[in-house]
């Protein structure tokens, strides 16, 4: 079961492509898990029930965002001491960020679940579907400690270069969210509850497969010298993953405000933007598996000292998501109409128009989420949160300017329109700086050379 990949040999594009290509398969087998809440939700219980489901999104990703954001920190270490072939410190630092990682998931479930009706109701949520929306993501939230010891795991895996686990655990875990879906929502009939609990029933069977395999990995068998606390790699640790959380957290309540906005145009459109984002939100997966495919490659480099190597890489990636989205964005225009009439109800005509508006508009503008995953996630690796945190809160100033502006002249458009206007400034953003950085490490490292 060990498949770990040493990417600091060989031609980059390949083992981006090769590590990339099953994480990606498994990727949007997680986020199929939202499409069929999608499907089994709309077609079972009506427009009401979708739109709660939908209109929770955002402070899901708020949450849940900033768990995923924590974990990642163990991700970034591990790749690193992996390239450098440290492994004593690579489990160090596996420990290390597990104490700081249960912390934080207890103290977050307690606040999120809370606070989750008052997000709800500040988001401008309708009226008629708010009990049903906390209803639903009161149990996601409960839930908090299993998606983070998913996302742990599986980032560990996926730092050691393997993607075949993960992929292998999502199957898993797709088909049994798919069967406790139709079961506790079409069959047992008890609600939007029902897809909740297959969600994180069915994230709690990856965790575990995921556990399973890092425990059969040799250089991961921890001794008790391997728990024992250090100052020094906690606070490396909480360096690296708090700036990764906050700007989940911050991208996320741009994207809440975005959603209050959607919502002040009532049900019909939380509905369609709801149906549509399950589609886009699969199409996203190219961009952030790359991302996260990039990170693992520049993580593993950038322990080995091999700076060209990164460049070339990176560019090298950056053209295939580019080729990727533009070729999903063309399939959106000639088949998304189709998809979306597979999501909703056959007599919800208007839905399926406001969707399939969406989905056209959205998808088009997935080149430039492609470029902005693509750097983001290069430069966290290199071991600089900062600057992406930084892209986080352009991206919220954007959205938060645009969605001011633009609905006064263009209604709905102006909502959408502020999303991609967040992408790009984002993105336009990290490419700059990570040029400037790979710029700046050479210069340090012929210094060092001359020395």
């Amino acid at each position: 079961m060990n498949n770990t990949t040493d990417m600091t040999t060989g031609s980059p594009v390949k083992l981006i492509l090769a590590f990339g290509m099953p994480l990606l398969f498994g990727n949007i087998l997680q986020q199929l898990y939202n499409f069929v809440d999608t499907v089994v939700v709309g077609r079972s219980l009506g427009m009401n029930a979708l739109a709660a489901v939908g209109t929770t999104g955002s402070i899901n990703f708020l949450v849940l965002g900033f768990v995923m954001g924590m974990a990642q920190g163990v991700s970034i270490l591990v790749s690193q001491y992996f390239g450098a072939k440290d492994h004593k410190k690579l489990r160090r630092s596996i420990s290390m960020s597990a104490y700081l990682n249960i912390t934080v998931g207890i103290v977050t479930t307690f606040l999120a679940t809370f606070a989750s009706r008052a997000m709800l109701q500040w988001m401008n949520t309708p009226i008629e579907i708010l009990d049903m929306a906390v209803e639903y993501i009161h149990i996601i939230f409960l839930g908090t400690l299993v998606s983070l010891a998913y996302n742990f795991f599986s980032g560990i895996l996926r730092a050691l270069g393997d993607a075949r686990n993960p992929l292998i655990a999502m199957i898993i875990a797709f088909f049994v969210n798919t069967i406790l879906d139709i079961w506790f929502v079409a069959g047992l009939r008890i609600g939007v509850s029902g897809a909740a609990y297959a969600t994180v029933i069915a994230q709690g069977i990856s965790a575990i497969y995921c556990l399973v395999c890092l425990k059969n990995i040799e250089f991961l068998r921890f001794e008790k010298e391997d728990w024992k606390p250090d100052s020094g790699l906690l606070k490396r640790s909480l360096t690296l993953s708090l700036p990764v959380a906050i700007m989940n957290s911050i991208t996320a309540v741009g994207v809440m405000v975005l959603q209050a906005a959607i919502n002040g145009f009532g049900a019909l459109y939380v509905a369609g933007y709801t149906a549509a984002s399950k589609v886009i939100i699969i199409l996203e997966q190219i961009s952030s598996t790359f991302g996260f495919a990039s990170s693992t490659y520049v993580g593993q480099n950038m322990g080995a000292l091999q700076i060209d190597r990164i460049k070339k890489g990176v560019r090298q990636i950056n053209l295939t998501v580019i080729g990727m989205n533009a070729f999903c964005a063309l399939m959106m225009i000639v088949f998304g109409k189709g998809l979306i009439r597979f999501m909703v109800s056959a007599n919800e005509e208007e839905v399926t128009q406001v969707a399939y508006h969406c989905l056209v508009f959205l998808s088009c503008f997935l080149v430039a989420l492609g470029i902005l995953w693509v750097h983001r996630c290069s430069l966290q690796s290199m071991g600089d949160t900062f600057y992406p945190m930084l892209s986080g809160i352009l991206e919220f100033v954007s959205r938060i300017f645009f969605v001011w502006l633009l609905p006064r002249f263009f209604e709905f458009n102006g909502v959408l329109a502020s999303e991609v206007s967040a992408w790009i400034s984002a993105a336009i953003f990290l490419v700059v700086v990570f040029k400037y950085r790979l710029k700046h490490i050479k210069v340090q490292e012929q210094k060092m050379e001359n020395a």
